[in-house]
């Protein structure tokens, strides 16, 4: 069976990272798009089975947790028309949680903004910190239920509730509402109001965008099917975590964290296949 070659898988890998659609990772490197999916796919895999093994014992003094909506074939509203939609069509978000100190993206979780994904969510952090750390979120109503089920009282959490003027109108649909202010709730234990943020997870949610094509609004590059959109989060956290060199550290946040002691080149990452 012929593979490709280290530069070649190096190649698609980089550009897919970068942004590059699918497509245009094609056209750049000349790789069909039959074989990046496949590499694509077994990447994933490595990198999620690779984060759930080794992104844990961590002491985080704070984390800002947030969620980013995107679809998988279709938006949720016209699933019902669709010919033949794909399992997992419609609405899909990706809930992240990140160390605002080293900016490691702790764990994340692919599914629907619900109460069950919330639990699923928090269970899967509570099991990667060890110490009693501060916790904040937005205002979603599932979050105090599915962290005091995570954590019990070991946490010491607040919501950072954002309040918004009205709706957004029409020529703006696709950006929130005037924020005009927010208000700091206290949920359990006793967070510090004056370091409670999540302004680092949401700056990380316009990273995600920029960095994963099917993110890009207003395109065709969304993922077809749910399975590829896991996968190509998978590889981007992990690039994100221990192989791009973050400006503000000259570090990447694995080694910050003290989870590696060099910054990984591409070639160790995609060395997670052998």
């Amino acid at each position: 069976m012929n593979r490709l070659s280290s530069d070649k898988r190096k190649a698609v890998i980089s550009s897919l990272v970068e942004g590059a659609s699918i497509n245009s990772t094609v056209r750049i490197t000349g790789v069909s798009k039959p074989t990046i999916l496949k590499l694509l796919a077994d990447l994933g895999c490595a990198c999620a089975a690779y984060h759930h093994g080794h992104v844990r014992g961590l002491k985080p003094a704070r984390i800002e947790c947030d969620e980013v909506w995107s679809f998988v074939y279709c938006k949720a509203k016209n699933v019902s028309k669709a010919e033949s939609p794909v399992e997992g069509a419609g609405d899909c978000w990706t809930w992240t949680a990140i160390d605002p100190d080293s900016k490691m993206i702790l764990t994340y979780h692919v599914g629907l903004r619900s109460y069950d994904d919330a639990v699923a969510f928090m269970l899967d952090l509570s099991e990667r910190i060890t110490n009693k750390t501060q916790l904040t979120t937005d205002g979603f109503g599932a979050y105090p239920a599915a962290v005091r089920n995570a954590f019990g009282q070991f946490v010491d959490y607040g919501q950072l509730v954002k309040v918004f003027k009205g709706t957004a109108p029409d020529h703006a649909r696709y950006s929130p509402a005037e924020c005009v202010g927010c208000r700091k709730e206290r949920v359990i234990g006793a967070p510090d109001f004056d370091t409670m943020s999540t302004s680092i997870v949401e700056r990380s949610n316009l990273t995600i965008r920029m960095g994963m094509r099917r993110f890009t609004r207003l395109t065709n590059g969304h993922s077809k099917k749910v399975e590829n959109h896991g996968h190509a989060l998978a590889v981007f956290f992990m690039f994100y975590n221990y192989c791009r060199v973050h400006s503000t550290m000259k570090t990447s946040p694995a080694v910050k964290v003290g989870l590696a002691d060099h910054v990984w080149t591409m070639d160790e990452l995609i060395g997670l296949l052998d």
